[in-house]
């Protein structure tokens, strides 16, 4: 076996030596900016009067697959609008996607432009793949436990596993996944243009590289992005990887630096610690987990990180990462961390920019409702996003799920608005189906208001923490209140009943509000 070196909120590989490396777990986000739209490119001032020419594809920062198209100008009702079409999407990732479906929806005359593969970041370099290899490590992981086996009356043989047929696993999945999107695209009158989407001015893009321009009323850049690889660190795929490359699983090594210990983070560890492989986090900030709730956090060090094979820094970050070569090992240097955070803001009419390439939320859900907010602003309706309610997870074991403030944010803005918290706790220990799956260890986390009930964060670290946060967020999404939701009836015994009894033991100051006026007939 080999070792390794990741970064980029990701895991790479390094051979064995006692230093590790460093970047910043936050450092993909920020350097992004608007996934590599420079002010430049709309002109110095006027943004609207002279819009310089300026590519985007689907994979952002990766080299895109070139290739003439014909604008097939046959889906759905023909525009109204004098374009050829009402909406066109640069990327067919899940945000893309999701924005285009929503526009059918609206009889919208959509096209969608993918420079690479179809499915984007996440089903090709990103969720899908790395859910695939999260439920391999998964099985391992119980079948390794031979205290669990025993607690079912169970035996169960020295677990081991075929690398490439782990690999396979994950491939076809995203190639399934990929598949199903581009049927429903199709299914739908969505035109798929393929090649690099050129923004020639305003309302037209150039498609390719050939003489293809097409126009559009409005147009979405959902672009994606790809792993950050900060000055002073060459990646070589081998032993220092991105996460694109460790996704590929094409070896396991003895022992894998990662930067970061982000969810990307988290995750790879979970895998490759599953696999055999040691793990040395590098953490820019002064505690592991930085985007988390301190106590979920807390929570999960002792469960994800301090009984398994992994050790970090913290407080540093990888000025300069070198490959292996010449018989040398990978060498790291590690330097106190600074961070210095760039932003940019620009306005261009008619032009919209969702999920990675907006760098706000760099998850593919998010992507998705951001989309389906501009189809109805496009459409004329005021439409905005609560981005508050857009829960997150990690797919380790167990897993760790949240949505809105953490306890620190919510207390800060109480603070400054002038109003009271509450926090509500509850164990996965007291739930009849984590017991039956002797998955007792779990906590799940409610910060509320107690003057009117309104949910600001609830976080859970726990068997199935991933499914089960959706209650929470479409609470507040909804604005449905601790009052109301308390009295939800919950199916026994399920996880759910996790989330009923978080409810039911907040203590809000004002009554329920009124019932449902009419009963529903049994």
């Amino acid at each position: 076996m080999q070792s390794a070196i990741s970064f980029s909120a990701s895991a790479a590989p390094v051979p064995r030596s006692d230093c590790a490396a460093a970047v910043p777990s936050s450092a993909a986000p920020r350097s992004l900016r608007f996934c590599g739209l420079r002010r430049e490119a709309f002109g110095a001032k006027s943004l609207s009067s002279s819009l310089r020419s300026t590519r985007f594809s689907s994979s952002c920062l990766r080299r895109s697959h070139s290739g003439k198209v014909s604008a097939s100008l046959g889906n759905g009702t023909p525009s109204n609008s004098g374009f050829d079409y009402d909406l066109l999407i640069i990327g067919a990732g899940v945000g893309g996607h999701g924005a285009a479906l929503h526009a059918v929806e609206k009889g919208l005359k959509t096209a969608i432009v993918e420079g690479d593969v179809v499915g984007g970041t996440c089903v090709n370099r990103g969720c899908v793949p790395s859910k695939a290899l999260l439920a391999v490590s998964g099985r391992m992981r119980e079948l390794q436990n031979e205290h669990h086996m025993k607690s079912f009356g169970l035996q169960v043989a020295a677990a081991g596993y075929d690398r490439q047929a782990v690999a396979d696993h994950a491939n076809n999945l995203a190639s399934k996944i990929r598949s199903n999107l581009t049927n429903s695209l199709k299914s739908l009158g969505v035109d798929i243009l393929t090649g690099v989407g050129t923004i020639l001015g305003p309302q037209k893009v150039k498609i390719g590289s050939g003489d293809t321009v097409v126009t559009a009323k409005d147009i979405i850049i959902a672009t994606g992005s790809v792993p950050f690889v900060p000055k002073g660190i060459e990646v070589d795929g081998k032993t220092v990887i991105t996460s694109d490359h460790a996704l590929k699983l094409e070896f396991v090594p003895e022992w894998i630096a990662i930067v970061g210990s982000g969810y990307i983070g988290l995750e790879f560890s979970d895998v490759y610690t599953a696999l055999g492989s040691e793990v040395t986090f590098v953490e820019a900030l002064d505690q592991l987990m930085p985007g988390f709730d301190p106590e979920i956090g807390k929570l999960a060090q002792r469960i994800l990180i301090n009984p398994r094979n992994i050790d970090y820094h913290t407080g540093v970050f990888a000025s300069k990462i070198t490959p292996a070569k010449d018989g040398k090992p990978v060498t790291i240097e590690l330097i106190d961390a600074k961070t210095k955070e760039p932003k940019d803001t620009l306005e261009v009419p008619h032009l919209y920019c969702i999920g990675d390439a907006n760098g706000k939320m760099m998850l593919a859900h998010a992507a998705s409702a951001q989309g389906i907010s501009v189809v109805e602003q496009v459409s004329g309706k005021d439409h905005v996003l609560n981005h508050l309610s857009i829960p997150a997870a990690c797919f380790t074991h167990p897993e760790i799920s949240m949505v809105g403030l953490t306890e620190p944010q919510a207390r800060e803005k109480a603070e400054k608005e002038g109003f009271e918290i509450s926090v509500a706790k509850t164990n996965f220990k007291a739930n009849t189906k984590a017991l039956a799956e002797n998955e007792g260890e779990g906590l799940a986390k409610l910060i509320y208001r107690p003057d009117n009930g309104e949910i600001l964060g609830v976080h859970i670290i726990g068997l199935h923490a991933a499914d089960l946060i959706h209650e929470a967020s479409n609470a507040i999404a909804m604005g449905t209140r601790i009052q109301d939701i308390k009295f939800a009836v919950h199916a026994h015994p399920t996880l759910s009943e996790v989330i009923d009894e978080l409810f039911k033991s907040a203590k809000v100051k004002v009554e329920t509000s009124s019932p449902v006026s009419e009963p529903v007939a049994v």
